[in-house]
């Protein structure tokens, strides 16, 4: 018989977190409306000043001590230095205990530090895991706290500081909103392999067939709007793991990167599905196009270029074939990295619906730009391919043979 372990067993908890030196007794009522609702619940001090007078069921030195840090690091620093560090450590310990199987869910309370400090644990969690905020600093610009995880943040109304008619009531809230979470877990009755997707309004003929073919194949299909945002909420879910296939429609989001649109999804674009190894299908979609707000904030070098007012609050600026030179190195330095199947799907006839023939983004020149330099970088082999197509994104047989290469690579990984 192996020898028994003499570590304590490990529970499945909600964590309850705030910074105890200033917030201490608002995270007490929280803790103790969760313990009411029959909830297990430990509490987590996440304090970047100073030692609390309080006591949590974790303290910050435990928190520290995950990163080799102690409160002494912490302290010698500027506030913002303080409160990033401790961010980093809340993150890292928190990981290790969704390692351990122990998060049922994360609960917080604070004003702009805690805020900051928690959601940066919370973002580092898998998407489905409960996540709630309770914030002086939810409304305005939220998606620095955010981003493209599945954080609910909940305004205080008042200021956590104190407990008092209103405080009680919104925590008490909070708390029993994170209790529901977690105590009426519904499972899903049809279990479909799920595969992510990205779309334009600009590609959407084309992913809507795609979609309904592999829904009638028995996929479940997950598509994103590739608005940056968009694309990093794809691969957070294949980088949890409820991912398991991608059909990348949609690489717009590249242009805005190298060329500096707004919608960027940020240089790692690519990296966890490639990463993941799972069956990946990408394609052109929208590359011929970056993306600006309103046509007065285009920027004073992009002035006289092709320019299409997509609407009141979207224009569209055309890419020219250096642009899109630079993308397909971007692209290739990418797919170069690949491990495992991947398919890159070329329509040669344009990649979005204005820049077919007669639109106002046509330009087979930059499209070609485009095929070529990809076709040069990409070093192509069995499992890394590029296949070009005399179609449009939007033709009908473009989709199909889309779904065809998708079904292929999934075929391969099954066997």
């Amino acid at each position: 018989m192996p020898p028994q372990s003499l570590d304590p067993p490990q529970r499945f908890v909600v964590f309850a977190v705030a910074t105890f030196d200033t917030k201490a007794e608002e995270l007490a009522w929280v803790a103790t409306c969760l313990r009411q609702a029959k909830v297990d619940v430990v509490t987590v001090d996440v304090s970047a000043a100073r030692e609390a007078d309080a006591a949590a069921d974790v303290s910050v030195s435990e928190v520290l001590a995950a990163s080799g840090l102690t409160l002494s690091d912490v302290q010698s620093r500027d506030r913002g230095a303080a409160v990033t560090t401790m961010s980093d450590a809340f993150r890292i310990w928190l990981l290790q205990q969704h390692a351990k199987g122990r998060v049922a869910g994360v609960i917080g309370i604070g004003g702009s530090g805690g805020t900051a400090i928690i959601t940066t644990g919370m973002r580092g969690l898998p998407v489905g895991i409960p996540k709630l905020m309770v914030s002086t600093m939810a409304s305005g610009n939220t998606a620095p706290y955010v981003d493209c995880s599945d954080i609910c943040l909940m305004p205080s109304i008042v200021d956590v500081a104190g407990l008092n008619t209103v405080s009680r009531r919104v925590l008490s809230n909070a708390a029993h909103a994170m209790a529901g979470m977690v105590t009426h877990v519904v499972a899903d009755s049809i279990v479909r392999p799920a595969i992510g997707m990205t779309m334009f309004g600009v590609t959407t003929a084309c992913v809507t067939a795609v979609r309904k073919s592999l829904e009638d194949a028995g996929f479940d299909c997950l598509v994103f709007h590739a608005t940056g945002t968009g694309g990093r909420a794809m691969e957070k879910l294949v980088e949890s793991g409820l991912i398991e296939g991608v059909l990348d429609v949609t690489t717009t989001e590249v242009a805005d990167e190298v060329v500096g649109g707004i919608l960027s999804a940020g240089p790692q674009r690519f990296d966890v599905i490639l990463q993941k190894q799972i069956p990946y299908v990408m394609s052109l979609g929208a590359l011929d196009m970056v993306n600006f707000g309103a046509k007065a904030t285009v920027p004073d070098r992009f002035r006289d270029r092709t320019l299409h007012v997509h609407n009141a609050n979207v224009t569209l600026m055309r890419t020219t074939a250096d642009e899109n030179r630079q993308i397909a190195e971007w692209i290739a330095a990418k797919l170069n990295q690949a491990s495992s199947a991947v398919t890159l799907l070329i329509p040669e006839q344009g990649f979005s619906a204005i820049d077919a023939a007669g639109q106002a983004f046509h330009d087979p020149t930059a499209d070609t730009a485009l095929f070529e330099q990809l076709e040069s970088r990409v070093e192509q082999s069995e499992l890394r391919r590029i296949v070009r197509f005399p179609l449009h994104i939007n033709d009908p047989e473009f989709a199909t043979v889309l779904v065809a290469e998708f079904q292929r690579l999934w075929a391969m990984r099954r066997t």
